[in-house]
């Protein structure tokens, strides 16, 4: 005969806060990211691009097309769920 293995519920409120439940450290991450942002497109000013096309020598115009294409895909993403996604008894 098999034993079931024994599960063990963790309260919530015996764990230990993390790092990201403080509101303060949330914000510094978030402030470091724009930072980086900010600093990528203004290295744009410092150096010469060796382009394809003339818009890709604008400023800002690699962090643009980066951020346009990521929410692209985040959105074609959740349409294909739909077409994708199986009911939620489907392996029974």
């Amino acid at each position: 005969m098999s034993e079931e293995p024994e599960v063990v519920i963790v309260n919530p409120a015996d764990e230990k806060p993390g790092w990201f439940d403080k509101p303060s450290n949330v914000n510094k991450i978030v402030w470091a990211l724009v930072a980086m942002c900010t600093a990528s497109v203004l290295a744009d000013f410092f150096y010469h691009k060796h382009t394809h096309y003339d818009f890709q020598g604008y400023v800002g115009f690699d962090a643009f097309y980066g951020f346009v294409s990521c929410v692209l895909l985040v959105l074609v993403a959740k349409q294909l769920r739909k077409i994708l996604m199986r009911d939620e008894d489907y392996y029974d």
